[in-house]
């Protein structure tokens, strides 16, 4: 996966690169969202990844590749690389670049916080993936074992990192922040104790290298936020229900080969959508296999792939307002739409 200090920047805290980028223009200021031709009874739109064609899209591309999309009844959906300096979701879908995107509540919260009308009507990742990597020798279980230890921290993560201390009762100063830039050298090396990075991506680059990795889940500790979240607008919700239920239909059939099939997955990632990333088929089959845990849950398994409990729903509420963004559940969420989904097709429900 590419380094964490963009990618955590967009999905951590978004702010400066929303500006909230509500005015900002898109490709060519047209609407995607409109349908604009092709073939299909909805048209083509565009659906904005979160990063570059990777593996964490690997359900897009199992509902691109084998035509959920087509069948569905979209001509075309296209797909938007993310990351890097290109423009936010949120901004995409306030200007039309996008008709759908991929994104993730610290970043849509302070968006709707700003005026945006957008909701997220579904969460892929169940727990996001933001974790402390340690060594197997030395690991690091928890945030209490925090506690006098060197923790490298990009000041892009600041945001998400008190999160978690306040989440813990953590005094700041009572770990040394180490400045980090994704290098894991740094922790083998002994320089540091452990990092702040992605479970999908830090333990799996580490195991590659021959070295046995720990970590922990901020999600399991006190800070339950999910992630790759579908956000629309309001306006989409309102006027084109049923063509956004019929979206999320195909992308869950897309998902559920993901997950049964993690080596297609990374085939499909590095040798098809992502080929010009030069990514490694055997890292990005681990990498799915970890991602596989994030997005298949008891509560996915009970209620359906994207849905969320209200429990989870209030989970993340109060996360976010660990992390200073107060906000209203009902002015963040929809997810009637996808429980709607489920209820319409039993067969969606993973076995």
């Amino acid at each position: 996966m590419a380094t964490l200090d963009r990618r955590a920047f967009l999905r951590t805290t978004g702010l400066a690169g929303l500006a909230l980028g509500l005015t900002a223009c898109g490709d060519n200021g047209t609407s995607a969202g409109a349908g604009g031709g092709g073939e299909g009874k909805f048209g083509s739109v565009k659906l904005q990844l979160s990063w570059k064609k990777n593996i964490e899209f690997a359900g897009e591309y199992f509902a691109d590749s084998k035509g959920y999309y087509k069948a569905a009844g979209f001509g075309q959906v296209e797909l938007l690389s993310g990351g890097g300096s290109g423009t936010s979701v949120e901004s995409g879908l306030a200007t039309g670049r996008c008709w759908i995107g991929l994104s993730t509540p610290t970043i849509t919260a302070p968006a709707v916080l700003q005026g945006a009308q957008l909701k997220i009507v579904g969460a892929t990742f169940q727990k996001n993936p933001f974790a402390v990597v340690s060594l197997g020798k030395n690991p690091i279980e928890d945030p209490k074992a925090l506690v006098g230890k060197k923790i490298g921290v990009q000041d892009s993560n600041e945001l998400v990192w008190n999160a978690l201390l306040k989440a813990n009762d953590i005094d700041p100063a009572s770990v040394t922040r180490v400045p980090f830039q994704s290098d894991p050298s740094m922790l083998t090396s002994g320089q540091l104790d452990g990092y702040v990075g992605f479970v999908t991506s830090g333990p799996v680059r580490l195991k590659m290298q021959g070295v046995d990795a720990a970590h922990f889940l901020f999600a399991d500790h006190g800070l339950p936020l999910v992630a790759e979240t579908f956000t629309v607008a309001q306006q989409t919700i309102d006027s084109e229900r049923d063509k956004l239920k019929a979206f999320l239909a195909a992308e869950i059939k897309g998902w559920k080969d993901a997950i049964a099939d993690p080596a297609k997955s990374a085939e499909l990632a590095a040798k098809t959508y992502g080929k010009d990333l030069n990514l490694d088929v055997a890292e990005q089959t681990e990498e799915a296999k970890m991602q596989n845990e994030l997005v298949v849950t008891p509560d996915a398994k009970a209620n359906g792939l994207f849905s969320m409990s209200s429990e989870l729903i209030e989970q993340n509420i109060a996360s976010l307002a660990k992390a200073g963004l107060t906000i209203k559940a009902e002015n963040l969420f929809d997810l009637s739409i996808i429980d709607e989904v489920h209820k319409a097709d039993p067969s969606l429900k993973l076995s």
